[in-house]
């Protein structure tokens, strides 16, 4: 898993549904847009609380290949974590990018649920070294979506937008599927979900605490609100733990092979449908009811076991 985590709580949600996934082996975890390893010590933090500490973490890249600049901000501790600051580690036991290449030696995927810079990265260092390896990446818009769905398009795609130079390397080397933002828009994390959290244990208890804040931090109510399609209790959508489950092999998506390119225009890379493109999986359509249910029965899964709470 290589992730921006930290940000948006659904990295996670996206996580805790691995570890709790039955006939997953969660074998690392690299960080993306983490220039001072504050994301790999939360990392850390939660594999603590699933009582999973033999994950192996690394630090990755700290700014944008395309703009030279860090990539996005951590929100306030007191709100989303509580209890002592994160600790930070002075360095990873393993480079990200060997603990990549180890992985794949074994057999891995990789689902990227983060800006691509690890991944590019890795090609840029080792050519040739993502040939044929599958990655499942948060990704993309393949609009129209529905009328009463936000209609984002491509510039809200973040994870692609914060580093388009890495976004092309990765389309244009790996074994790629998509999980864009136009389908999942159609996957959310609600209210009337938070008892089941709240009685997960101390995982879950953590993802409802967080989900509740960056609603309010995010004003997903009054999303919600302008959007007759989306739940009116939406507390934030399940981007990064769809992306998750495709990778584990979920089979509640619909997914259409489609010849890909990547071009920009002005800023914004879009992934465009051509004759000369490279073949990716995109995912198109989702059963959202039948995505919940199984990730809540993951985050119960990961809840059963007998973790002590130490860091709530």
């Amino acid at each position: 898993m290589d992730t921006d985590f930290a940000g948006d709580p659904d990295d996670a949600c996206a996580l805790a549904m691995l570890l709790g996934w039955n006939g997953v082996d969660v074998v690392g975890v690299t960080t993306v847009a983490d220039p001072d390893g504050r994301r790999a010590g939360y990392v850390r933090r939660l594999l603590a609380l699933a009582g999973r500490q033999e994950v192996t973490v690394a630090i990755g890249a700290g700014s944008s290949l395309t703009t030279g600049q860090p990539m996005g901000t951590i929100p306030d501790h007191n709100r989303y974590w509580s209890g002592d600051p994160v600790s930070v580690p002075e360095k990873s036991t393993v480079s990200s990018a060997d603990l990549m290449k180890r992985n794949l030696a074994a057999g891995a995927t990789v689902v990227a649920i983060g800006p691509q810079t690890n991944l590019a990265l890795l090609e840029l260092e080792s050519p040739g070294a993502l040939a044929g390896v599958p990655v499942v990446a948060m990704g993309g818009w393949f609009g129209p979506v529905a009328d009463d769905l936000p209609d984002l398009g491509p510039a809200s795609d973040w994870n692609v937008q914060c580093d388009t130079r890495a976004a092309a390397i990765v389309a244009a080397t790996a074994k790629l599927t998509l999980v864009p933002l136009s389908t999942t828009v159609g996957v959310h994390l609600t209210r009337r979900d938070l008892p089941r959290l709240y009685a997960a244990g101390p995982v879950g208890q953590l993802l409802a605490r967080q989900a509740v804040a960056y609603c309010d931090d995010e004003r997903k109510s009054a999303l919600a609100s302008a959007h007759l399609g989306l739940p009116a209790d939406l507390l934030n959508f399940h981007h990064d733990p769809l992306a998750c489950a495709v990778a584990a092999g979920w089979p509640g998506v619909l997914r259409q092979p489609v010849p890909l390119s990547a071009s920009t225009d002005g800023a914004i890379l879009s992934y465009t449908q051509s004759g000369s493109g490279r073949p990716v999986d995109v995912v198109t359509a989702v059963d959202g009811p039948m995505f919940t249910s199984a990730w809540l029965r993951a985050i119960e899964r990961l809840g059963d076991s007998d973790v002590i709470p130490r860091l709530l």
